[in-house]
């Protein structure tokens, strides 16, 4: 089977995202993660940049107990309150995946999310390595 990002012929092309990420080895799905420190504080109040950054950074932290980096994700679905927040979430998202290939992705603005504070959640699918 063939490995990495597919994108079949009559599907939009595009550089933002891959259609499908095919990875061989034992799935993961982390819950969505949102700007919380490690306390549960919101971190950047209002602040969707500073949001996106620390979503980002706790989706690291969560690879980084598996051993994995960005290499690993497949698939992501990102809750928003609006549309104004896709330039910021795709910045960290840009700057996260740098030199690797973007997952299959999918982007859902929302009237709410558990904290009121918040302004996206991301949850991640990602693909461990076989042994």
């Amino acid at each position: 089977m063939k490995t990495g990002p597919c994108n079949p012929k009559g599907l939009k092309q595009q550089t933002y995202y891959n259609h499908a990420m095919v990875r061989a080895g034992q799935p993961v799905f982390l819950t969505g993660q949102v700007a919380w420190d490690a306390d549960g504080n919101v971190v950047g109040k209002g602040d969707i940049d500073a949001q996106a950054r620390k979503i980002w950074e706790n989706i690291g932290l969560a690879l980084a107990a598996f051993g994995v980096g960005p290499e690993a994700v497949v698939k992501l679905n990102t809750y928003a309150l609006s549309r104004e927040t896709i330039p910021a979430l795709h910045r960290a998202r840009s700057a996260f995946f740098e030199g690797y290939d973007l997952p299959a992705s999918t982007f859902v603005v929302v009237a709410g999310l558990a904290d009121a504070d918040l302004l996206a959640e991301i949850d991640v699918t990602l693909i461990l390595p076989p042994d």
